[in-house]
């Protein structure tokens, strides 16, 4: 039999094998889920607006993500005194990507949808790679019948626009769309600087709906905790992650980069304290676009932090 990590079985390191997330276990009969966390592809970029290419980003993702597929042992944390995804505490699957049709916006996201309502109907917590980040419309669409939950965006861009020449999915939209829904309670938009996709009336709009806006620097200025205390308490989060966040210099690899954006600990810490706060019930990270970036920092920043916020969501739930 073979052992992931075990001395008797295959060593198994990270460069062999299936570029499975994680290598986690495939699952390819979306009916036979059984995971505490299912991880699923959205390899759509129809809606981008600027430079294409987060079509590619689950795989890149997962290819980045071998990395950190540490076996048996886990992952330990030194500073937290905590082994995060232990082996014989840990149920995650990959069960692959939704089926793309091209230039078919609302068939792309059904599929979409269809594949967040399978995970939740197992009872596990999905976790989707995009592309762009229309692919929040139909994830969050899946949540319809769940009880409600309050989106914690982390972003450089709001996202927030209602309708721009008769599109409506794109990925400048899918916080509006969100903020429609009668079980999404409220946003938190978190990192949002500079040049905008959205005008200021879209800033009026989503404060009207009880949206709160800060930027990087805001939240600088505040500290993780006081930006915490500003979300609300125990209660079901759904956090939506668009790579572009992050400042170019450590995530190049994406269609709209904005400099001044976050460093990795930064948005970890948030992260962790979400998790200590309340339920993360839902996460899609989005816009890694591979062929930006040679180097393929970018990939291994988001598979890095997906592997270290399904850590945090399985420990402290």
């Amino acid at each position: 039999m073979t052992t992931h990590g075990y001395e008797e079985g295959r060593l198994d390191l990270p460069f062999v094998g299936i570029c499975t997330f994680g290598k986690y276990p495939y699952v390819a009969d979306w009916d036979a889920i059984d995971a505490d966390v299912a991880v699923l592809g959205a390899p759509f970029d129809f809606g981008c607006q600027w430079r294409s290419g987060a079509r590619m980003g689950p795989r890149g993702i997962r290819e980045a993500s071998t990395l950190f597929s540490f076996g048996h042992a886990g992952a330990y944390d030194f500073e937290d005194d905590i082994v995060y995804l232990p082996a014989d505490k840990t149920r995650i699957v990959d069960i692959g990507d939704a089926d793309i049709v091209h230039t078919d916006t609302m068939k792309s996201h059904a599929n979409i949808e269809a594949g967040v309502r399978k995970i939740l109907a197992a009872g596990a917590i999905p976790v989707v790679m995009g592309g762009d980040h229309s692919i929040n419309i139909p994830c969050i669409n899946a949540f319809s019948d769940q009880e409600p939950v309050h989106l914690v965006q982390v972003d450089a861009h709001l996202d927030f626009v209602d309708e721009r020449h008769g599109v409506r999915y794109g990925h400048g939209n899918p916080m509006r769309r969100a903020a429609e829904k009668d079980y999404v309670t409220g946003l938190s938009q978190i990192g949002i600087r500079n040049v905008s996709s959205t005008a200021r009336d879209g800033y009026e709009d989503a404060r009207q709906r009880g949206s709160d806006i800060l930027s990087v620097r805001q939240f600088r200025r505040l500290g993780v905790e006081a930006v915490l205390e500003r979300i609300p308490a125990n209660v079901r989060y759904y956090l939506t992650v668009d790579i572009d966040a992050f400042d170019p210099s450590i995530a190049s690899g994406t269609g709209t980069p904005s400099h001044g954006g976050f460093y990795y600990y930064e948005v970890l810490e948030l992260i962790d304290g979400l998790c200590k706060r309340g339920n993360i019930v839902g996460m899609d990270l989005v816009e890694v676009a591979p062929d930006y970036d040679p180097t393929t920092s970018t990939s291994t920043l988001a598979a890095q932090l997906m592997m270290n916020t399904i850590g945090r969501m399985l420990h402290h739930r």
